[in-house]
């Protein structure tokens, strides 16, 4: 034992304090992923129960809940089409654009934002050449669910174009109250208009990498404690190079690594065995 007193030196001790705060980073990196894949696989369970749903009226499902979201509902009003509003920075496939905001007044008064689909940008960028204008009159929509959209750096410009869809933001350029629970993403209005904005693609249900990712991270930690006992071992055959038993084993590391031929010499060997024969 006295030839591993070595160990208990500080150094030594340091060397250990910096491979456990490395192997905590790496668990906590691990656990993050852990929360980002539970968090992706909650956003699948509300698609896969939602979003194929059958419409349920709109007063039913305010006020919202998260759980609501991708809920279809469905109303019967006319469209604000005056006070049409776009959303800026919205790509799609690879393209910029936005997404097309109008308020809907249902029947019973309320007035819902309705989020048409997306547009391509115009010639100029700073806004779309042409937008498909809603359904004049009375008109039957089915929407699904969405909370607003945090607000974002830049705000609205003076144009009223939304940066994001921050509904008390659009309420407020409106100048009138708005239900700021949730918006709707429209999937069919009766009658439907012989041309609309693009209709956002159906969400991906691909939890993605984390758990993959989160494994990785424990490895890593556990390596740290490997490569520590690696550089132990090497430091004791350094210090007892004079031990009989150390020399015992150095010689037969040194007579294995002798013993490997490389894959040229295998070749030749297999040559002159042929030629031989």
């Amino acid at each position: 034992m006295n030839r591993w007193r070595f160990v208990l030196s500080r150094r030594w001790a340091r060397y250990l304090v910096l491979v456990l705060v490395f192997a905590a980073g790496c668990a906590a990196l691990s656990w993050w992923q852990v929360s980002r894949r539970e968090d992706k696989v909650d956003r699948i369970t509300l698609v896969e129960q939602n979003y194929d749903a059958d419409p349920i009226p709109l007063a039913e499902a305010l006020p919202f809940s998260p759980d609501e979201e991708w809920q279809p509902v469905e109303a019967t009003g006319t469209y604000r089409t005056a006070d049409q509003l776009l959303v800026r920075n919205r790509p799609n496939g690879g393209k910029a654009g936005f997404e097309v905001l109008v308020p809907f007044e249902t029947e019973d008064g309320r007035l819902f934002l309705i989020d048409r689909g997306w547009v391509p940008a115009g010639s100029t960028g700073f806004g779309p050449d042409e937008v498909p204008e809603a359904p004049e009159g009375e008109v039957t929509v089915v929407a699904r669910l969405k909370p607003g959209e945090p607000r974002v750096a830049g705000g609205t410009t003076a144009s009223g174009v939304l940066a994001s869809i921050q509904l008390e933001e659009a309420a407020r350029i409106l100048g009138q109250p708005i239900e700021t629970g949730a918006y709707g993403l429209l999937a069919s209005e009766d009658p439907a208009p012989a041309e609309r904005p693009m209709p956002r693609e159906r969400p991906a249900v691909d939890e993605g990498p984390h758990l993959s990712y989160a494994m990785q991270w424990i490895a890593f930690g556990l390596l740290g404690f490997a490569g520590l006992a690696f550089a132990i071992r090497q430091e004791y055959r350094y210090r007892n190079a004079d031990d009989p038993e150390e020399q015992r084993k150095a010689a037969e590391r040194a007579a294995r690594k002798a013993g490997k031929r490389s894959d040229a010499d295998e070749e030749d060997a297999l040559l002159d065995r042929a030629h031989r024969g």
